[in-house]
């Protein structure tokens, strides 16, 4: 059976410096992608994602995700590309009860947790460059990747795939009308989207669609996909951009145990290289304010299975203690990112044409 690499340890999150505090999910176990899916389903119903209020985001209705930073106001948009992210594990109240183990589509505050965290200073990377589809689902408690009673945990991730998978396919059937796709999403929502880009794009038509991929937040191994592969240039499309951030010299010791090899991205220079990305090359990162922009904060290495990283250069970041940036994954890189959409984005359109 295929997988997405082992991790043996919780997440960390950021301080209040990087206001994503709260969400996100750095899974403990063996997150077997292929086997999960499958397990016994509670009775509850699919959402009807024909009703707005399922989604996180939607072009159609005004969300955090379509917050635009000052600096960036005045640049041209064009959503000639789709994007259907899926949201991080926000889903983590301590008092979990046994029986409780998916979150409610009517939980207004965690609702509201997941929309101006990970919605505001994830998903809104995309809009510049793409219309942004971001489902609620019945996302598995972070517990899930704790415990080890395996069968429940299982169980509750596969009701959050069938979610994501539902609307993923109301997302094809009423709104993508053969547009250009992005697949995005962070922690749990990779864990979703890796067997999402496994069982909808590779080998069927829907893989010439793919402008590219941004799974980011959990390892994901470079044997899980038979035909997609890693990116290697800034303007390679169809193809798997993941990474996870951590401190430049920590190694801990579930990413040593990991087995395989993982798809790891440099998101300051987009090419396979394990060569130190200066921070004179990072243009922006999207922290506290979210209007300010922060640059030069970071450098960026790949270093075996996971991104290297300098403590932020921001003021008073000798209070950030943690090693783990696993909250920070797309906003210390936001400027970075929203520019290779275009780069990746041009390329795609430039090959359709050449194909006419």
């Amino acid at each position: 059976m295929t997988k997405l690499i082992d991790s043996k340890k919780g997440f960390l999150f950021l301080s209040l410096l990087f206001v994503l505090t709260g969400y996100g999910c750095f899974p403990s176990y063996n997150t077997q992608t292929g086997e999960y899916k499958n397990f016994f389903q509670p009775s509850d119903s699919i959402p009807d994602y024909s009703n707005f209020k399922f989604w996180a985001a939607h072009p159609w209705k005004k969300d955090p995700s379509d917050s635009i930073p000052l600096s960036l106001r005045k640049i041209p948009i064009d959503t000639s590309v789709d994007v259907f992210f899926i949201h991080p594990t926000s889903f983590t109240d301590p008092h979990l009860n046994d029986l409780v183990w998916n979150a409610s589509l009517s939980d207004a505050d965690l609702n509201a947790k997941t929309d101006y965290t990970s919605i505001l200073y994830q998903a809104s990377v995309f809009n510049g460059s793409c219309r942004v589809f971001a489902p609620r689902y019945r996302q598995a408690h972070y517990f899930s990747f704790l415990t080890k009673d395996t069968l429940k945990s299982k169980a509750a991730l596969s009701l959050a795939y069938k979610d994501v998978e539902a609307a993923f396919l109301y997302y094809l059937k009423n709104y993508n009308n053969g547009r250009p796709l992005i697949i995005a999403s962070h922690s749990q929502g990779t864990l979703h989207a890796a067997l999402l880009l496994k069982e909808y794009f590779e080998n069927t038509p829907l893989q010439q669609q793919l402008v590219a991929a941004y799974i980011v937040g959990l390892p994901v191994s470079e044997t899980y996909f038979s035909l997609l592969e890693p990116c290697a240039t800034p303007t390679q499309t169809g193809c798997i951009n993941s990474w996870r951030t951590l401190r430049t010299g920590y190694m801990p010791d579930y990413v040593q145990q990991e087995k395989t090899k993982a798809i790891v991205t440099n998101p300051l220079s987009w090419i396979k290289t394990d060569s130190l990305i200066s921070r004179k090359k990072n243009e922006g990162s999207v922290l506290y304010n979210f209007n300010r922009k922060y640059k030069y904060t970071n450098s960026a290495k790949i270093e075996g299975n996971i991104l290297w990283t300098n403590r932020p250069r921001i003021f008073f970041s000798f209070l950030l203690k943690t090693k783990n940036y696993h909250a920070g994954d797309y906003n210390l890189f936001y400027y970075s990112i929203r520019e290779n959409l275009k780069q990746r984005i041009a390329a795609f359109t430039l090959k359709e044409k050449s194909m006419q």
